[in-house]
This record gives C-alpha cells, sequence and structure tokens, in this order.
C-alpha cells in the first residue's frame, strides 16, 4: 500500500508529505482546495502524462515521492523488478519523478534511474486510480477482454502463456514467410547485397579472436624498450652485479646450518628455501623472456595493417571479428534460402500450417475458459447491480464469434472479442455499456466492475477521484457501503463531496487553500471523530451549519460504524 507521499512544488502545493494508513482514507475539502492536484501527484508517480503546468510557478522544478510497502511476496511486483534489474528489500518500493521546466522527466524506482514507461510497469501493479476519465478508457471494447482475463487470471494465465508463445512463434514464421515471398526484384538486389557481403568477409580470412591478439602483440611491439629495460633491469638485480638470488643463496644457507636447533628457525628455514627455489624459477623465466624479445619493425607494420582493415570491417559487419564470423554464417543461410527459395517456402508453409493448428487449440482453451468466467462475471455483477438499484438492469458478456469455427482468425489473445454489453431498465435491448448508461448509472456499473476487478488485479492502491458524482440519496448510500468494501481487500483513497461516503472513512483527511506569504498553499489535516462530524455536517448543508444538520451528521456516522462493523465482522 501507498505509506507517504511527499510533493515539493506542484500547482499549488509548496511542500506537504502524507502518510497514509490501511482501509479507507476520506479526502474532502472545499472545490478549488487541491484535493484533485494530490490524486493528480499520485497519477505522475505511476507513469501518467506530465506538463510544465504542474510546477508551482516560480520554481524550476517539481518533485514527487511514494513510499509503497508490499506485505505479499508473490506480488507482480517483484516480477517486474526482476525484469528490470531493481532489487526490492524488506517489501519496500519507492517511486520517485521529477518533472522540470524543460519539459524532461526524471524518474527513479529504488533510486536506480529508469525510463518513464518502466516507471508505468511499476505503477501499474501498485496504484489504480478510477476517475471519470479513467472510466470512459475502461469502457473501451478493446480493454474488455483483458479485464475479462483478469477477472480469472489464475485459471487463465498458465494458458494465455503457452498460447502467447505459439502465437509469437507464428507471426515470426509470417513474416519470414513474407520476406521470401516479396518481388522478384527486391529478392535479386537482396541476394546482390549479400554475395557482395560474404565476399568481402572470406577474403579478409577472419580468425576468431584476431583482433584480441593482435592488439597484444601490437601493445607489445610499440612497448619494446619499456619492456625490454624493465625485464632486463629485474634480471640483473637478481643475477647480475648486484647478486639478490646469490645473496638468497647465503640466507638460505645460514638458516639450514642453525635449523636444528630451534622448530621456528625450521620452519623459516624451509620457507626460505621454498622462496628462493620459487625465485631462481623466476630468474630463468626472466632469462629466456628476454631472448624472445625482439623489436621488428615490419611486423608491426603488418599488424597496423591488419587491423585497419579489421577496423574498417567493424564498421559494418560488427564490433567484433567473432561477431563478423557468426554475421557470415547468418548470411551464407539466407542466401541458400534466397537461392532455393521455392523450397524453403514451401518448407515455412508447413511449419505455418502446424503452428496454426496447435495455436487454434490453445485458443480454443482459452475460450472455453473465459466462457466460464463470463457466466461467473455475469452473475456476480448482476448481485453487485442490485445492491446499488440496478436491480432492473442486465448484464451480459458477449463473444465474438458466437460460435467457434475452423480458420477463424487469431490475434494475440485468441480468436476471441469480448463485449461488455448492458441493459438498464426492464425492456431494453442490451447494448455497450457507454451507449446505454447515464452518468450515475455509469458510475455504479464501474464501481461494480472495480469491485470484482480489485479483488484479482493485485494493487495496493485503489483511488477514487469523485466517481459519486450524479448520485444522491438511497443510491449514495449504497456507492458508499461498497467502496468502503473494496477496502477490505486494498487500501482505498477517496475523493468524495457525498457525506454517505466519507461517513465510512477509516481516515479523514480536509484539504483547504490558504494563503502564506502572498501565496497560495494548500494544506492538509487529519480529522478527529468530532472534527469528521463537523466536516460530515459541513458537506450536508453548505456554509450554514445548524444543529439538525449536526444531529444528522451524527447519526450518518454512526449507522456507517455500525455498517463497517457488520462487515468485518460477517
Amino acid at each position: 500500500m501507498l505509506t507517504e507521499l511527499s510533493i515539493r512544488n506542484f500547482a499549488i502545493i509548496d511542500q506537504i508529505t502524507l502518510t497514509f494508513k490501511e482501509g479507507l482514507t476520506v479526502l474532502s475539502g472545499e472545490t478549488g482546495a487541491g484535493k484533485s492536484i494530490i490524486i493528480d501527484a499520485i497519477q505522475l508517480l505511476a507513469g501518467g502524462r506530465a506538463s510544465v503546468d504542474f510546477i508551482r510557478h516560480g520554481e524550476d522544478k517539481a518533485e514527487i515521492e511514494g513510499l509503497f510497502l508490499i506485505e505479499s511476496t508473490s506480488h507482480q511486483i517483484y516480477l517486474v523488478g526482476k525484469q528490470y534489474g531493481i532489487e526490492i528489500n524488506d517489501g519496500e518500493v519507492v517511486l520517485q519523478r521529477v518533472i522540470t521546466t524543460s519539459g524532461k522527466s526524471i524518474c527513479r524506482v529504488n533510486g536506480k534511474l529508469v525510463t518513464l514507461a518502466i516507471l508505468k510497469e511499476f505503477g501499474r501493479t501498485l496504484i489504480d486510480i478510477h476517475s471519470q476519465h479513467e472510466t470512459q478508457s475502461l469502457m473501451e471494447p478493446e480493454n474488455h477482454i483483458e479485464l475479462l482475463d483478469l477477472y480469472n487470471r489464475d485459471e487463465i494465465e498458465q494458458v494465455k502463456e503457452e498460447y502467447t508463445e505459439l502465437f509469437q512463434r507464428l507471426e515470426t514464421l509470417k513474416r519470414r514467410y513474407k520476406e521470401l515471398n516479396e518481388n522478384e526484384q527486391e529478392m535479386a538486389q537482396r541476394l546482390d547485397l549479400l554475395e557482395f557481403q560474404l565476399n568481402e568477409l572470406e577474403k579478409a580470412n577472419l580468425v576468431p579472436d584476431e583482433d584480441v591478439q593482435l592488439e597484444k602483440e601490437r601493445n607489445q611491439l610499440v612497448n619494446y624498450e619499456k619492456i625490454y629495460k624493465g625485464v632486463h633491469e629485474a634480471y640483473n638485480a637478481l643475477y647480475g652485479e648486484q647478486k639478490g638470488l646469490e645473496w638468497l643463496s647465503v640466507a638460505q644457507r645460514s638458516l639450514e646450518e642453525i635449523n636444528h636447533y630451534d622448530d621456528v628457525i625450521a620452519k623459516k628455514s624451509e620457507s626460505l628455501s621454498n622462496h628462493y627455489y620459487m625465485m631462481e624459477d623466476l630468474t630463468y623465466e626472466l632469462s629466456n623472456f628476454l631472448e624472445t624479445l625482439e623489436y621488428d619493425p615490419d611486423r608491426l607494420n603488418e599488424i597496423e595493417g591488419r587491423l585497419a582493415e579489421i577496423s574498417r570491417l567493424k564498421k559494418k559487419y560488427g564490433t567484433s571479428v567473432s561477431e563478423m564470423i557468426e554475421y557470415m554464417g547468418s548470411i551464407e543461410e539466407e542466401i541458400e534460402q534466397i537461392k532455393n527459395k521455392d523450397s524453403h517456402l514451401q518448407r515455412l508453409a508447413n511449419e505455418i500450417n502446424e503452428l496454426e493448428e496447435d495455436a487454434f487449440i490453445e485458443a480454443q482453451q482459452l475460450h472455453a475458459i473465459r466462457k466460464q468466467a463470463a457466466s461467473n462475471l455475469i452473475r456476480e455483477v448482476q448481485e453487485e447491480l442490485k445492491d446499488l438499484y440496478l436491480e432492473k438492469a442486465s448484464f451480459s458478456v458477449q463473444f465474438i464469434p458466437e460460435n467457434v469455427v475452423e480458420n477463424v482468425p487469431l490475434h494475440k489473445n485468441g480468436f476471441d472479442q469480448i463485449r461488455f454489453l448492458i441493459s438498464t431498465n426492464l425492456g431494453e435491448p442490451l447494448k455497450e455499456i457507454s451507449k446505454v448508461a447515464s452518468g450515475g448509472e455509469l458510475s455504479r456499473i464501474m464501481l461494480v466492475l472495480k469491485k470484482l476487478f480489485a479483488k484479482h488485479q493485485g494493487v495496493t492502491s485503489v483511488i477514487f477521484d469523485e466517481v459519486d458524482t450524479g448520485v444522491s440519496g438511497r443510491v449514495a448510500q449504497a456507492i458508499a457501503e461498497k467502496i468502503f468494501q473494496i477496502s477490505n481487500d486494498s487500501q482505498v483513497l477517496c475523493i468524495t463531496h457525498l457525506p454517505q461516503v466519507a461517513a465510512m472513512a477509516d481516515t479523514h483527511l480536509f484539504i483547504e487553500k490558504n494563503e502564506l506569504e502572498n501565496r497560495t498553499v494548500t494544506q492538509v489535516s487529519e480529522l478527529t471523530e468530532l472534527e469528521q462530524i463537523n466536516e460530515l455536517t459541513r458537506m450536508m448543508t453548505g456554509t450554514k451549519v445548524t444543529e439538525t444538520a449536526k444531529e444528522h451528521a451524527k447519526e450518518l456516522h454512526k449507522l456507517a460504524q455500525g455498517f463497517k462493523r457488520a462487515t468485518v465482522n460477517s
């Protein structure tokens, strides 16, 4: 869950640090106080689109940082971390984003710089933001198949992975078949280019690791004088006039003469003898090495020329001789395929047919699993809609095609296309959700889907940004109860103007806008129980607070606490 959020120089926020708790946290306050700004900051932290307009006037950058605690060791975040080489220790993940006036974003995960795309990968496993705008995106039909698979992820995941692997191989073979089956002129031009490249590489007579060996030999020749001088001085110090080895021999004989008097001397004598023989061997090796040293300017010129030729080829065919040799092999294979195009096309066609049959079988399994999942989803959605006073509504999952037939086109998710359909009034035909639902109905429908998917999605924090717009009365109370139920499975942060929702809060944060040193700033405070009741009164009546409204607020708060206890104990 999101435990701490730090925001600096963001919109009208100068600097605030918020600590969030488990359960349902409600954010309320007057319009324009900065409630949605806090959600905007969290959205950017999860990889949302940034704008320089978010930076506080007069500042050069805005900074947002969030600390998340992950309780489950099997959470998807660990797979994402492993994929991008980011360690997650003690279940802690820190996301950071900096927006500069130049329009650039600097993103970090656990202190490591990442791209915005990678930050978004982490964000999507941690945060699920549900706003009016985001509701519209969830209504796009192309997203429905992913939502259905998410609902039944445990059962469908392995089958989907197997299908995806087959489908990717199938797409690769189809691309290769298309390339080989291009028009004759393009293939002839490709063949000429490949044969030219192969001829150039063959003439070079490349030897594996030749560049490495030549560099080593060149380094020795270029530094011949330094090498010879150093080795010669070392040899003379040991065996020449300075007689270093001879003095070691004297020390060795001296200790040998007295080693029988003391155990310590005996050990030191033996150690010195071993070292003496090692130094003697080293001296002979230095002598032999000196005899092999020879400065050959012709050889140096030959090496320089060869390295220049290899360097020229590297610019075209690879960063090393080994890579160029490997490229030669791929050229030979492609030339052989082009020259024997017909036989290769036939072989590819056979492989494509076999893979299509295997992929179709996996797609049928996906279809069967989705059918069962759809049946369960329909039943659950119908029950949840009744709780939100949409008892006359009908929900359905449409499969396209309805019946499985051979040769149906395959795509990345199998052959299924999924549409969520609904009828909100008795006797009306089922239609796509976005085409039949009013604002209040859409909020309730999406809240139902969010509740059902939240259990399977695995996100640590679900955020609702004024999703209760357009509802009131008993519907508002039903929405409040549904949001609280979601908070039993995930941490929930909720911006609301409804007192029914605010009364359900485990933590109530009040957002207000004040002036400080001729600048507007946003301030956040956690309300006590008494302050929460006063805020509920304000939400009910507006600016004028009456004793009757206070009594109603107390009653609403009491009823909410009773519902929460009953829900937790059930």
